[in-house]
Formats: C-alpha cells, sequence, structure tokens
C-alpha cells in the first residue's frame, strides 16, 4: 500500500539519501549542474513542508513544497523537489506524494502550483503531465566564459628580456 504523509524528523536521514540520489539523477540533464547547485544552496521560504511517500511502511520518496507571495497579493505553490526511487515508480507512490502537495497548497492559498522539468527528462515532464501540469513558461539560460585578457604589447608585460 502507498500513501504520503508529511515528514517527520526520523526521516530527515532517509530524505538524505533520497537526495543524493535524486541529484545524481538529474545531473545527468541539460541545466541539471546548475539546477543541483541552486537547491543544494536555496534556502527554503518560511512556508514550507516536506512530505514522505511510503510503500509498505518503507520510505522510497519526498517532495518539498513551498508557498511563494506573489507581487500582487497572491500566492502559489511551487514544487522545489519530488522524487520516487526507481524501483518505486509506476506504484502510485509518486501520485500520491502530488495529491498531498496539492492539498498543502490549497490549505495555505495558492492559487496554482509549479514543479520544474529539466529538458530532456520526459519521464517527469509526462509525469507531471498526467497528473494535470502544464508547461507555463520556459526558462532560458547562457553560461558566461571569462572574459579574455585585453590584447597587451609584450613590451608593455614588464619583466622582459
Amino acid at each position: 500500500m502507498d500513501a504520503a504523509r508529511p515528514a517527520r524528523a526520523g526521516d530527515r536521514e532517509r530524505i538524505d539519501e533520497l537526495r543524493v540520489e535524486f541529484f545524481a539523477e538529474l545531473r545527468a540533464y541539460r541545466g541539471g549542474e546548475l539546477w543541483v547547485r541552486e537547491r543544494m544552496t536555496a534556502a527554503r521560504s518560511d512556508e514550507s513542508s516536506a512530505f514522505v511517500g511510503t510503500f509498505d511502511d518503507a520510505v522510497v520518496g519526498y517532495g518539498i513544497v513551498e508557498a511563494h507571495e506573489l507581487r500582487d497579493g497572491g500566492r502559489i505553490g511551487v514544487v522545489t523537489e519530488l522524487y520516487v526511487e526507481p524501483d518505486a515508480r509506476e506504484v502510485g507512490v509518486g501520485e500520491t506524494l502530488v495529491g498531498r502537495l496539492l492539498e498543502w497548497c490549497r490549505e495555505h492559498g495558492c492559487s496554482g502550483i509549479d514543479a520544474t522539468a529539466l529538458p530532456g527528462h520526459r519521464a517527469a515532464k509526462n509525469f507531471f503531465e498526467e497528473q494535470g501540469f502544464v508547461a507555463r513558461s520556459l526558462t532560458m539560460h547562457r553560461e558566461l566564459e571569462p572574459e579574455d585578457p585585453p590584447d597587451m604589447d609584450p613590451s608593455e608585460a614588464g619583466g622582459g628580456a
């Protein structure tokens, strides 16, 4: 039987183990390395909650959701992390977790909920679409290379021969 419940203090070690798996999986996708760096350093919003997904009482997944204030005073939920172990996928754990995240967002006055699927991660995109999510924006990114040093006349470099 699969279920989802609020995470408890005793789940912290297991969630940390699952986060390592999740981050390793996402690093393989375009944008994944930067996404992982952002998540590892991101401060949680004042209003957030973590849930765990279980199968036969074993924690096999987790989800973290935050409520973000909009400039017009509204609120939107943001799924910052959602992961289910590969062997526990396809049995409803992810769906049950999303149900709890949606419930939490409704309870916290959110008008909608966002989640991220990285480019090329077709399984995540399909999963979210099956849960009723639709794309509403694309984040575009460009890496910046360090600037080349200005051309310099070797005689100005000092030291010379």
